[in-house]
């Protein structure tokens, strides 16, 4: 097994800073990347600036500010050498398949023999990254996916490609466990890994219903948070946080790279994304996308995005009798399936949204995952659900779902999976 002592984090952005922050939590000693900008007086800029936002960012990405003097930043053209001190590198640069294979070559150049590469990829196929790269480079090479924030998110999917060594998963796995705290599930190499695609797919079912205009922003946040055991910021806050634009990049690319899913248009979200991206209302950075903050007379009040009029309103007050009532029920496992079985616009919203994507979970999920609790724990710690998909299909029934879900079925590895 490989011992991790010092890391490499090539590129300074929201995702390389916070993996560079967390480590340097850790007591790990760090080198922070990036190119030179064109024209850029100070060529270390990046990296440097990086450092310096952490020191300010909310929420910190540094337990103490002193921790990031173990980050030491510099450049591609002139520091590609440090890498020869580091027993991992990762690559947390922009999703382009051409740009990540031409810096692996360039890592591998510099790197020492026996030194693990690693992707925070979140899309990109492992088999692709390596695609005509040397077997040894091949063979030190996986997959790292953080969750953003990577300080506060425990979650961190580990994905091995059919020639990564055995000790290099370990490494990780070890590495992510001890060294930062982290959760850690090892994946399929498919697009989305496990939390992603059935998390997104959860999302998109959402915002088919809030198509409808069945419902509001507020209604649907009051359904998707704490009632079925998720966070505060349930969905469309959760969005707002996360980026719009990031998470129409990581669908579209879903769209594109699910070809044998049958359902993957699912993925392909409504004109209400495309608007948002295409004027920049991209949530919580650029201060406006489902929620917008703004002064009022008394103070700084949030308003609710009217999605028909594309206007900010005053935030309303959600009228939905069936989860009050349901708030009552302590027992997360019995509140959740009464609210699967509701009667009223709580039940139907429930059974098109989570129905669905609890079917779409159990007919995928050996291609994603190696085993039913895999799958629950990605859910867990990747989106913060107190009960996975396996443990909502126990809750509320199979049959219950099934019998919901009109013209589901699920085949015979799906219901092996599922318990049946």
């Amino acid at each position: 097994m490989t011992n991790i002592d010092k890391v490499a984090v090539i590129g300074a952005g929201v995702m390389g800073a916070g993996i560079a922050a967390h480590a340097a939590n850790a007591g790990i000693a760090v080198i922070l990347l990036d190119v030179v900008p064109d024209g850029a007086t100070n060529r270390s800029v990046l990296a440097e600036t990086a450092v310096n936002n952490m020191l300010k960012a909310d929420p910190a990405p540094l337990m103490h500010k002193r921790n990031s003097r173990r980050i030491q930043t510099g450049n591609l053209d002139d520091d590609l050498s440090l890498l020869a001190e580091c027993d991992l590198v990762i690559e947390a640069v922009i999703e382009d398949l051409e740009i990540k294979q031409d810096l692996y070559r360039r890592v591998d150049s510099a790197r020492k023999h026996g030194s693990i590469v690693t992707s925070n990829t979140s899309t990109i196929p492992l088999a692709k990254l390596v695609s005509g790269l040397p077997e040894g480079f091949a063979r030190d090479f996986a997959i790292t996916h953080f969750f953003n924030p990577p300080r506060y998110l425990r979650l961190l999917e580990v994905v091995a490609g059919t020639n990564t060594r055995t000790d290099v998963i370990t490494s990780l796995q070890v590495f992510g466990d001890r060294a930062l705290g982290k959760s850690v599930v090892q994946c399929k190499d498919t697009p989305g890994f496990i939390a992603n695609r059935i998390g997104l797919y959860g999302v998109a079912c959402v915002l088919e219903q809030l198509a409808t205009g069945n419902f509001t922003i507020e209604e649907i946040d009051a359904m998707t948070g704490p009632a079925l055991g998720r966070p505060k910021s349930a969905t469309f806050r959760t969005m707002d946080i996360a980026g719009i634009d990031i998470l129409a990049h990581v669908t579209t690319d879903l769209v594109q790279r699910l070809e044998s899913d049958e359902e993957r248009r699912v993925f392909d979200l409504p004109p209400l994304i495309g608007e948002l991206t295409t004027r920049r209302w991209l949530g919580e950075k650029s201060g406006q996308g489902f929620y917008r903050k703004a002064r009022g007379p008394e103070g700084s009040v949030i308003l609710t995005l009217d999605p028909q009029r594309m206007e900010y309103r005053p935030r309303q007050k959600p009228r939905l009798g069936t989860l009050d009532a349901a708030r009552t029920i302590d027992d997360l496992a019995e509140r959740v399936r009464s609210l699967f079985q509701a009667r009223d616009n709580v039940g139907e919203f429930t059974r098109a949204t989570l129905g669905r994507t609890l079917v779409y979970t159990a007919e995928n999920a050996s291609e994603m995952a190696h085993t039913p609790d895999d799958v629950d724990r990605a859910m867990r710690w990747g989106f913060g659900w107190d009960l996975g998909p396996f443990e909502l299909l126990d809750a509320i029934g199979v049959d219950t779902v099934l019998e919901a879900c009109v013209d589901q079925d699920l085949s015979d590895e799906a219901r092996t999976w599922a318990g049946l």
